[in-house]
């Protein structure tokens, strides 16, 4: 064998015992069912700021990513920004969440729906968006794995190998030691899936022939473009550098002259993607925590700054250098799917033991991801449906007992549709993220504003489900004379649109009771003393509605076309500038600046992520709620 498959299987073998040591630990300190499904309420600072950075990105930003930035350009590259736009859900939502969870005991966001909104309707559905949502993004990090060991031990180890290999080991520590063990495996994993983009980026650019190459043979290949016709926008330039309109009336996105990545797709997109901290996995991974201190230093540091830097810098090395390296005769071809393991197998000469170390961090991208919703669905399905319906008398031991079968299972599902449905797969993969979404109006209601009714809720809720799937690539299966992303808006977007129609009409026309209403205040006024904007900040309210929708709507929303020749013509490399960079790059990295100043705001400034002692919030809780908590 070829050194570098010694040094994978050392690298995979050595990361994977530290997996299965932390299940060990996890499963020695789980005693009650909290313990096991949210960590005993006891995450640290930097055990969450890494763990949840990890989780919100998945080995689709390792693996996919550049990727698509090969195939589609910098349009594409604007789904970096996700680096934002995933923590400022948070931001809305995280502090909130842990806040109830601490002072109404709750573990699944089941219990928290159901507890607030009445009935079991919420309860039974949240289930459903985090099952449609654990099992084809699981099957994504499985398959992405399988495909990815296959191609680096040359076909020694086959794609369904691999998927079993990792599944194994994700099941282990998972199953074992619950949502503490994955937090901890997750800190590790955030470092390695960081480190791993930037070697490959800088890999990149050396094999190109260093920055200079890079920028005039970007250049090159826009010429290339304009001279033959081809990946030309409607306003005739070429897609790899400028974005095709700020939205296009095609009934198809796939009909969008110069590609699908209009002003319109990224920002619905974008909206798909916050989806990852409304889905109810994130709702569990705020009840984790000790403090809520940790929660600003991911949202604004960890993830807007550091991820967010590495996004728009090294995956667009590895997207945009690929063509660049078949030009140049390193490649015979590369496509968006081979794309990382072609380019760490360059090292398999002069460096095999790095070939070990990137394998390891690929690795890590895809399996944080999957074994935190592995996790926290087996708690939903065990505490909303097990214990709720079927054995509410449960003990705390076959709560967990029952918590661990369920991680086999949601493990088995997602291998099985992984191995023979991988069309289906790809599908599904893109829907998960559009179906979290749609919890943005639930989380809103039960957060925020409390005129929103039961009834709303869930005739909103599976509205947005519905149209969704009906505007989604999943439409194919379906006789409807749209297809996807019609009009080149996301599948989210249209979503949230029949949501926000159906739940605004379903509250306005059933209405809750008095009562209902009555108690809903009193858990409004709560949130507002112990977590409202403070006082000397509300009068800068309207300016953070302004920074955020300009932020939205301009930084990489249906404005953005101004960046396609603001800096310099897109069609002209020679007027590039600064560094040689076309104007979309540098419209791109003054936005992300923006963003990163805009997330502070809210966070840091207004207060919105301003951590809560935990002796607050329980004696404000027993102060408005008496014995019910």
């Amino acid at each position: 064998m070829e050194s570098k498959i010694y040094w994978l299987f050392a690298f995979v073998g050595l990361y994977w015992a530290y997996c299965i040591f932390w299940g060990i630990k996890g499963a020695r300190t789980a005693k009650t069912s909290a313990d096991y499904f949210v960590a005993g309420r006891s995450l640290g600072l930097w055990v969450f700021v890494l763990a949840a950075t990890a989780t919100s990105f998945s080995g689709w930003t390792f693996v996919g990513h550049p990727g698509k930035i090969l195939t589609d350009g910098l349009p594409y590259a604007f789904a970096s920004f996700y680096a934002l736009t995933i923590p400022f859900t948070g931001v809305l939502f995280l502090r909130r969440q842990w806040i109830l969870g601490r002072a109404f005991k709750y573990i699944t966001p089941g219990e928290m729906y159901s507890d607030y909104y009445g009935g079991n309707a919420m309860r039974v559905l949240t289930v459903l968006v985090a099952f449609l949502f654990s099992v084809p993004y699981l099957g994504i990090q499985l398959r992405a794995s399988g495909a990815l060991f296959n191609v680096l031990t040359d076909g020694m180890i086959s794609v369904n190998i691999g998927m079993l290999l990792l599944s194994a080991v994700v099941v282990i520590y998972v199953a074992s030691g619950g949502l503490r063990s994955v937090a901890y495996v997750d800190c590790v994993q955030a470092v390695l899936l960081a480190l791993g983009i930037v070697i490959l980026g800088i890999i990149t650019v050396q094999w190109v022939g260093g920055w200079s190459a890079f920028t005039e043979g970007i250049g090159n290949l826009v010429k290339s473009d304009l001279t033959n016709g081809s990946r030309l926008t409607p306003a005739g330039h070429s897609n790899r550098v400028a974005i095709p309109g700020a939205i296009q009336w095609v009934s198809s996105g796939s009909a969008a002259a110069g590609g699908v990545w209009t002003g319109m797709m990224c920002m619905t997109y974008m909206f798909a993607l916050m989806g990852i901290q409304s889905s109810p996995a994130f709702s569990m991974w705020s009840y984790a925590n000790k403090t809520s201190k940790a929660f600003r230093w991911q949202q604004v540091v960890a993830s807007s700054l550091v991820i967010g830097i590495i996004l728009f810098t090294f995956t667009i090395f590895q997207g945009l250098g690929a063509d660049l390296l078949v030009l140049n005769g390193v490649w015979e071809q590369v496509t968006e799917k081979n794309l990382v393991p072609k380019l760490i197998n360059l090292m398999s000469e002069s460096a095999p033991w790095l070939v070990g170390l990137l394998a390891v961090c690929a690795l890590a991208a895809m399996q944080s991801t999957g074994a935190a919703y592995m996790s926290t669905f087996s708690g939903m399905i065990t505490r909303d449906i097990y214990k709720h319906f079927l054995n509410p008398s449960a003990s705390e031991s076959m709560q967990k007992l029952t918590g661990r079968i369920f991680v086999v299972v949601v493990a088995g599902a997602a291998l099985v549709v992984a191995a023979t449905s991988t069309d289906a797969l790809v599908m599904l993969g893109g829907l998960a993220v559009a179906y979290g979404f749609q919890m943005y109006p639930a989380l809103l209601g039960n957060l925020y504003f409390s005129g929103i009714s039961r009834r709303g809720v869930v005739a909103g809720l599976i509205a947005g489900l519905v149209a969704v799937t009906l505007t989604d690539k999943m439409s194919s299966l379906f006789p409807v004379p749209w297809g996807a992303y019609p009009l080149t808006i996301h599948s989210a977007g249209w979503g949230i649109l029949f949501n926000i129609i159906f739940t605004v009409a379903g509250s306005r026309l059933f209405p809750d009771d008095d009562q209902t209403m009555a108690k809903r205040r009193k858990r409004h006024e709560y949130l507002r003393e112990i977590a409202g904007v403070p006082d000397d900040k509300k009068k800068w309210i309207p300016v953070a509605w302004g920074l955020t929708l300009f932020w939205f709507l301009v930084g990489f929303g249906p404005f953005a076309i101004v960046g396609n020749t603001l800096f310099s013509n897109p069609n002209d490399p020679l007027t590039w500038a600064p560094l040689g960079l076309p104007s979309l790059w540098v419209w791109q990295f003054c936005f992300l600046a923006f963003g990163i100043f805009v997330m502070w705001f809210l966070a840091f400034y207004m207060g919105l992520s301003q951590p809560v002692s935990p002796e607050r919030v329980e004696s404000l809780a027993r102060k408005y709620f008496g014995d019910s908590v």
